[in-house]
């Protein structure tokens, strides 16, 4: 709704990503299998705790499918549309929600023992006796509402940014304009999360550099965008989403998940 005012820019937009769109449903069964065979108490806890959000971020991500295929069925500009929001909803929802589950996890989640798990039980050996004990409600703290708003800014600027350099024209152009708009935004999210995640982070000293190298590829991203750079400005907003990434899984090293009950059942 920002970029494709009209129906042009809208095709031009979903062609940009026609060829490479479908590896959604790859990356995200990978994922979740690696995770399965690597670590399965990790994700048996991670994905019953989180079970409502991921299961909206896979109805995301249908309801995205289902409207790339099903949008051009009919020549009626109302029929278009409502399978653009779909797009749009579809587009939004694991953008946001994958930042929301990243903000439990590195903040930490209410896990706790089993009913009737017996007292002394080593859990560092036998972490199966742990269990989720919250609700969707947990996952929508201050916190991970704010790293959802990150996922999504960042992700919509790296969006545009994608745009400058598959397009041409007047959707280039207008893609300019929200890549640094929104970029300037994400920015100051960014750095508002990273720094009050240096509170759940035991490892400051490894953390707070990887972010700053974060902060400091996303402004290289931006100039990049104001240059017309456009190649390396998708590399910049790339490496700044790696390195997002690696801060968070460096503070919580050697945890899977961490216990905001009890750091004994992290």
């Amino acid at each position: 709704p920002i970029i494709g005012k009209d129906d042009l820019r809208r095709r031009v937009m979903i062609n940009s990503i026609a060829t490479v769109w479908d590896g959604n449903e790859v990356w995200l069964l990978v994922a979740g299998g690696a995770t399965f065979a690597a670590f399965p108490l990790w994700y048996a806890t991670m994905f019953s705790g989180y079970y409502l959000a991921l299961f909206l971020v896979l109805f995301g991500l249908i309801l995205r499918g289902v409207a790339f295929e099903y949008r051009g069925k009919r020549d009626s500009v109302v029929w278009r549309k409502r399978w653009d929001w779909a797009i749009v909803v579809g587009s939004a929802l694991p953008a946001l929600l994958f930042g929301v589950a990243f903000g439990n996890v590195v903040s930490g989640s209410p896990i706790a023992p089993l009913e009737g798990t017996p007292a002394g039980t080593d859990f560092a050996t036998n972490a199966g006796a742990l269990n989720y004990t919250g609700n969707l409600l947990n996952l929508l703290n201050p916190f991970s509402l704010l790293m959802g708003l990150m996922t999504l800014t960042v992700f919509m600027a790296h969006g545009a940014i994608y745009l400058r350099l598959k397009t041409y024209g007047e959707v280039r152009d207008a893609a300019k304009g929200a890549a640094l708009k929104i970029g300037v935004v994400a920015a100051v999210i960014a750095v508002a999360t990273l720094l009050w995640y240096q509170a759940y982070s035991d490892r400051v000293a490894l953390t707070l550099p990887l972010a700053l190298i974060a902060a400091v590829c996303w402004l290289a991203a931006l100039g990049m965008t104001m240059k017309g750079r456009d190649g390396w400005a998708f590399i910049f907003s790339s490496a700044t989403i790696l390195f997002a990434v690696t801060t968070l899984f460096v503070g919580l090293f050697p945890n899977g998940m961490l216990s905001s009950t009890d750091a004994a059942y992290n």
